[in-house]
This record gives structure tokens, sequence and C-alpha cells, in this order.
């Protein structure tokens, strides 16, 4: 198997002007960390049942919306989307005892936060690839940095740019535009990398990024336009790098097994 080195000295003999990348920005929640699977979990524990997952991610879309907007404080969004998904199931409760409700769903996810595998190892290489890094989330308030904070990933990162503190989420170019802002790298010389086709991948392609899709659950992908690139774990992330794109480092470490 040919390393990176010799992929990338293949690409640079047979393409006259491959992109340069000087940055890569990061989604986080099902990119870097299993979120879903802790929110899946913690919303089994309030409810009792595992059915309705998809009915948590159509209100919580909903209420997220009206947090990133300035309509909702953070807090007050989750108590109000709890209430609201517990009325459309009939349940009646009392604000007091949703706030206990929501407080206990919270902490239950909190504590069951996990890297991917493949998280460390890739941002490991990227760092050492000498790219500026930045995560860029839709999570509606600054609990996504303490999150950051508590898995050991902030000291990764040149940026954090958060939907809910700039005023604008994915799929919109704006929140693109700031994570290239701060890194001081124009987007034609940035990729962002995520796991939501619609919000990550075509909004950055749109944006004037090169977007890469993080497709973990093999899903079809006959709706991926032109430019947009697929893989199935971080794992493959280096790879797509040294062979794509060139990036400013003199040197391009191996990906580490």
């Amino acid at each position: 198997m040919a390393s990176a080195l010799e992929l990338r000295s293949d690409l640079l003999g047979s393409v006259a002007n491959p992109p340069v990348i000087a940055a890569v920005c990061l989604d986080i929640d099902d990119t870097l960390v299993d979120f879903t699977s802790a929110a899946r979990s913690a919303l089994f524990a309030l409810i009792g049942r595992d059915d309705m997952w998809p009915a948590w991610q159509h209100t919580t879309d909903e209420y997220v919306a009206r947090a990133v907007s300035g309509e909702l404080d953070p807090r007050t969004m989750r108590m109000q989307r709890t209430k609201a998904f517990l009325t459309d199931l009939g349940v009646l409760l009392d604000d007091e005892t949703v706030a206990m409700l929501e407080d206990r769903r919270q902490t239950q996810m909190c504590s069951g936060w996990q890297l991917y595998p493949d998280t460390l190892a890739c941002l490991d290489w990227l760092r050492a690839a000498g790219l500026k890094l930045a995560a860029v989330t839709n999570a509606s308030g600054p609990a996504q940095r303490d999150k950051l904070a508590c898995l050991g990933l902030t000291r990764f990162f040149d940026a954090v740019v958060i939907a809910g503190e700039l005023g604008v989420s994915k799929p919109r170019p704006e929140i693109f535009h700031a994570a290239c802002q701060q890194l001081q790298v124009p987007p034609e010389q940035t990729v962002h990398v995520g796991d939501r086709l619609d919000l990550d991948a075509i909004g950055a392609h749109e944006a004037g990024l090169h977007a890469i899709w993080l497709d973990r659950d093999d899903l079809p992908t006959s709706r991926v336009p032109q430019g947009v690139h697929v893989i199935p774990d971080l794992s493959e992330l280096p790879s797509l790098l040294v062979s794509e794109y060139v990036t400013p480092s003199l040197t391009v470490p191996s990906p580490r097994a």
C-alpha cells in the first residue's frame, strides 16, 4: 500500500494545480463525539421507550432554531422543548417537574458522551500536518465549549464557532465564513467535515469551502453533489487530504494506526 507521502507525490506529478488547503473545520456532535447514542439513551431513561427519537429530534430542531435566533436562552429552550415534547405525548406536567426531569436527562446524557475511536488520532494528525482547525457546531449555547473541554478536545482548535453565539447556523454560509475569518484562511483554502450531508457538506460546498461528508451510517449517496467527498470514518480523512489536496506543511506525517 502506498504511503501518504507517495500518494501526495503521485498527485502532484499528475495534477498541475491541486487545491491548497490550510485549514480544516469539523462538526462536533456525531462527527467527533458520539452524541446521538448518549442523547438517545437519556431520552429512553426519561420516557421508557425508544420509538420517539425522530419526534424528539424534530422538536429539538424547532427549539434550537429559536435559541440560535436569540428568542430563547439555552436553558429556557431546553425546558420548553422538553415540556412541548411531553405534552405531545399526552403527559401534562408543571414547570417545576419538567425542569427536574430535563436536568436529570441532561445530566445522564452528558455522562454518556464518548469520543469516536478515530477522533483523537485524526486530530493529532491534522495538527501535526500544520493545519489550522476550527470546530463549527449548530449547538445553541456555551455547553458545547464545556463538552470540548471535558472530552479533552479544546487544545486542538484554533477557533470554536457556535451557532447560538453567532446567531446563524449551518447550512447558512455566514457560519462557515465566520470560522474562516477566525482562522484567517480564505474559504477556498478550507475544508469542512461533518456528519450531515445537508447542513455540513452541502452547506460548506455552497459557501465556497471544500466539503467532506462523514457518512458513518453508510447512507445513500445519490444526493451528494459533484465536488463533495465522502468518507466512512475519520481514519480516512488524512489519506483523502494528501491525495486530493496540497497542505502548506513541508512534511506530511503518515496517519497513525
